[in-house]
């Protein structure tokens, strides 16, 4: 945006000097020489607003493309983060499963180990 700017600028002040000079330089009449300043002046200010114009529109667009983008990283963010905490809730089931089926193990061993010293030789 900052370079749009540098370069309306530039062709304002550029374009204004450049006809100041020839129409100073020109052999014309006072009164002809107001006149075709105001002309240069009226050009000038028109393309002026019209850059102008092109350089909001394009800002605008980008700005536009910018919140477009950033809703839907949004939306993916979202779905990551409700992925991740299904992938979490099923490490727990998994995690109290694996526990549940050790505890029954170890127990059941026990038992087995119990039985065993409790056989008479």
């Amino acid at each position: 945006m900052s370079k749009n700017c540098d370069f309306i600028g530039g062709l304002v002040v550029g374009g204004l000097i450049g006809a100041v000079i020839g129409i100073l330089y020109a052999p014309k009449s006072g009164k002809e020489t107001r006149e075709e300043i105001g002309q240069k002046a009226d050009e000038l200010l028109s393309k002026a607003k019209e850059e102008y114009g092109h350089a909001v529109e394009k800002s605008r667009e980008a700005y536009e493309a910018t919140v477009e983008r950033l809703k839907d990283l949004e939306e993916t963010a979202k779905e990551k983060v409700e992925e991740v905490g299904e992938l979490a809730d099923r490490g727990k089931e998994t995690l109290q499963d694996g526990k549940n089926r050790l505890k029954k193990a170890i127990d059941a061993g026990i038992g087995a180990f119990r039985e065993e010293q409790n056989k008479p030789i």
